[in-house]
């Protein structure tokens, strides 16, 4: 297949003036480059495309794929992830992941939270803060984490984020909504151990292919997986893999969620265990890091025995339903009115 890759190069924004905090979901250069020779083995053509803004230019221009590899992050709005799947939904050009609706909600953490408790599943009691005003109406139990509602990659997370009492709370709250210029996610913080779980397929067919935990060396923000510890996870991160009951009851939560949300082809569910151990699920990743080395997915999977190009295969494999088994290529309705 010839198989489009969008995505947005981090030091792309950097020379643009972007902070490195502002570019910290952004893929390195590495990454693509292990994505795109990964497609060539399995015997693809892949086309390296860019950011939306390419896209848009390609599209344009006439260009089509079979599929396209999709793992850009997007830089604006709760929606910023859904930006390129609904251009290409436009288009009728399939795409790995999942589609614009699963990736906005999933990044409002408060509108995911909101979803896990309809269906019944456990997650910390939460408030979404937009206002000062908001804390005074705020009745939840401390210790208390606070984080932006609509980041990825840890931003907005630091040892301060866990919180003890009312000052800390508006101190924290106050500096995020400042800082970030979105709502404020406040809930009860779970002390205990915390775990990633791997999710590979759609559907039915989906299945939980391991739990790691995420284990803070001495030298790390104690507490937290936070920005530092995971832009450093090389020196103050220890993953480990876990197995028996507390895997079990772990990947039992994330696969029900993933197939309740609708999310496809491969990601990863984080959850954290309360002062019983009992696990919560604290977030839902639909488009998780892809680097061979730095992104947990692919730590994990390489821990279980699936190599990186195993990995792009099954992620292929669950994405090739979508793709129309005899066509010419994707119909083009640019000039439709």
């Amino acid at each position: 297949m010839k198989i489009g890759i969008t995505y947005d190069l981090r030091e792309h924004y950097l020379r643009q003036g972007y902070s490195e905090e502002e570019t910290a979901e952004f893929d390195r250069p590495d990454t693509i480059e292990a994505i795109a020779d990964t497609l060539q083995q399995l015997g693809h053509s892949p086309d390296r495309i860019g950011n939306i803004r390419s896209l848009v230019d390609r599209l344009a221009s006439g260009d089509r794929w079979e599929l396209v590899f999709n793992i850009a992050e997007g830089l604006n709005g709760y929606g910023r992830e859904a930006q390129i799947p609904a251009l290409l939904d436009a288009y009728g050009i399939p795409y790995t992941f999942s589609d614009p609706l699963v990736l906005s909600l999933s990044l409002h953490k408060g509108m995911t939270k909101r979803i896990i408790e309809s269906l019944g599943l456990p997650t910390p009691d939460f408030a979404v803060v937009s206002s000062e005003q908001d804390l005074e109406e705020l009745r939840l139990e401390y210790p208390l984490f606070a984080k932006p509602i609509a980041e990825g990659t840890a931003k907005g997370i630091t040892a301060h984020s866990v919180i003890s009492d009312t000052k800390e709370l508006k101190q924290q709250c106050l500096e995020l909504l400042s800082r970030y210029r979105q709502p404020v996610l406040v809930e009860e913080f779970l002390p205990g151990r915390e775990y990633t779980v791997g999710i590979l397929g759609t559907g039915d067919t989906a299945r939980a292919v391991g739990t790691m935990e995420v284990i803070l060396l001495k030298e790390a923000e104690q507490d937290v997986y936070s920005y530092v510890n995971k832009e450093r996870c090389e020196e103050l991160v220890h993953y480990q893999l876990v197995t028996g009951r507390e895997a079990t009851l772990a990947e039992g939560l994330s696969l029900e969620l993933w197939r309740a949300m609708g999310c496809r082809d491969s990601g990863r569910i984080d959850l954290r265990e309360d002062r019983n151990g009992h696990p919560g699920i604290m977030e839902i990743n639909p488009l998780a890091g892809l680097h061979p080395e730095h992104s947990d997915l692919p730590i994990l999977c390489a821990k279980i025995g699936i190599e990186y190009r195993d990995l792009i295969r099954q992620i292929l494999d669950s994405a090739a339903d979508r793709v129309p088994v005899t066509t010419s290529g994707p119909a083009d309705h640019s000039n439709s009115g």
